[in-house]
């Protein structure tokens, strides 16, 4: 009994239709790939999903593909803006290039093929980058030392604050001693006058307690 025939078209089913695409695709790349090895074809094919991941397969080269349907179709896959950015990119590869080769000779590499006029100048460059950063390194010191002036004036103040703070608190110490010390005498001078008013009365007791055993 053989399959139904499958309606085209949209499956609502997320999950449904996710499965779908996977398979599909794998099989349309897994076609792409059997035929450019069977019949030596240039194939190309690129998928989106609905979720905007791509998906690929070359048999050569992108580029070499575009370039052939370029030359078959007559038709351009891009404007004049793409073709300018293209010019852009190529031409910042080549000053990148110049560029690696200038440090490799600021850094004293392949230079034995160097005429004298270039050595002069990639001497007179090295000099100059010499200048600059002598000069930034005295710069960097000079800041060193009046961050260092900084930090020592603070620490002026600082020490002073605490010595101020320790002053004040000895001075408060004191006074709480001698305020301490003064209460003091009060209370012994309180306890002299005190004491020979009751002299008396102990002599008196004194007195009183041999009569009392008497009587006993």
């Amino acid at each position: 009994m053989g399959r139904g025939k499958i309606e085209i078209k949209r499956i609502e089913n997320c999950s449904n239709r996710s499965v779908t695409f996977n398979k599909r695709r794998n099989g349309i790349i897994k076609k792409a790939r059997e035929i450019s090895v069977l019949c030596a074809a240039d194939v190309s094919v690129v998928i989106f999903s609905s979720s905007g991941k791509m998906s690929e397969y070359s048999s050569s080269t992108l580029p070499q593909v575009l370039e052939k349907y370029h030359q078959h179709s007559g038709k351009k896959l891009w404007d004049a803006k793409h073709e300018n950015l293209s010019a852009e990119i190529d031409r910042i590869k080549k000053e990148n290039d110049s560029m690696q080769i200038e440090l490799r000779h600021l850094r004293g590499e392949d230079v034995k093929s160097l005429e004298a006029i270039e050595l002069i100048t990639i001497e007179k460059a090295l000099e100059n980058g010499l200048t600059n950063v002598q000069e930034k390194k005295l710069e960097y010191l000079e800041m060193l030392k009046k961050k260092e002036k900084l930090l020592e004036e603070e620490n002026k103040q600082l020490t002073f604050k605490l010595l101020h703070c320790l002053l004040v608190n000895l001075q408060h110490q004191q006074m709480t001693m001698d305020r301490n010390m003064r209460e003091l005498e009060l209370g012994f001078h309180q306890n002299d006058r005190e004491f020979p008013s009751q002299m008396p009365m102990v002599f008196r007791m004194q007195l009183i307690q041999p009569h009392l055993q008497d009587n006993k």
